[in-house]
């Protein structure tokens, strides 16, 4: 069954986790770029936003074990990211400001339909301070990938929205995650993809299921305190 096209395309909503770290640094070029990849394919199991971790953990798990899964994954995941950042450096983007175009391009196609998503909103979903969200935000505009708009409910609020160039970048995006991770997995068959993905979706789904369960037996406990 292919995925929905609204599925959410950056990270998923908070539950109890913390804002972190800070925001790249701005950068120039706009690029326009050929079609992008269709979600739910191989593409999926790369995210080019996370921040580059340099070292591999090592391999000290026992054999079947969820930590030697966890080590696998993180192992895949970075190399995934260094070929993906490497490949959209010489077109001006960074992995967060990659990241923060696909926010609001998912966002305006299914989370806000008919309004510009809010700097708030922005910083939210990508788990940052919403100062660092203004410094992501800044450098796109300076390249001409996003625009401020007035916000028609709030006047003390800016929207933000995609240009005719972010678009492009957003499709150029596309076609570079969707390459680097077709030749991770090209080794792997498409029955085994699915298996993987499959597995990975459920185990977010449960632990997202317990943490959300977790956070309101500590709010209960606190309102009772």
């Amino acid at each position: 069954m292919p995925p929905s096209p609204c599925r959410y395309a950056g990270r998923p909503p908070r539950t109890e986790e913390p804002r972190h770290g800070p925001a790249d640094h701005p950068s120039r070029p706009s690029p326009d770029g050929p079609a992008a990849a269709d979600p739910g394919d191989a593409a999926e199991f790369s995210d080019p936003a996370e921040p580059e971790d340099t070292a591999d953990p090592e391999d000290t798990a026992e054999p079947g074990d969820a930590a030697e899964l966890a080590d696998a994954l993180m192992r895949a995941m970075k190399r995934m990211r260094r070929q993906t950042a490497t490949r959209l450096e010489p077109y001006g983007i960074t992995p967060g400001q990659g990241r923060a175009l696909r926010v609001l391009a998912h966002a305006a196609d299914c989370e806000t339909p008919g309004r510009a998503m809010r700097l708030s909103e922005l910083a939210d979903r990508l788990h940052i301070a919403p100062r660092s969200a203004t410094t992501v935000v800044d450098a796109l505009e300076a390249s001409g990938l996003v625009e401020r708009v007035p916000d028609p409910a709030d006047r003390r609020a800016v929207g933000l929205h995609l240009t005719p160039a972010g678009q492009g970048a957003m499709q150029r995006i596309g076609r570079v995650r969707q390459e680097v991770a077709e030749e991770y997995f090209a080794g792997i068959n498409a029955e085994d993809r699915e298996a993987m993905l499959r597995a990975l979706r459920n185990a977010e789904a449960s632990y997202a299921a317990r943490a959300e369960c977790s956070g309101r037996g500590r709010r209960r406990s606190g309102g009772a305190a």
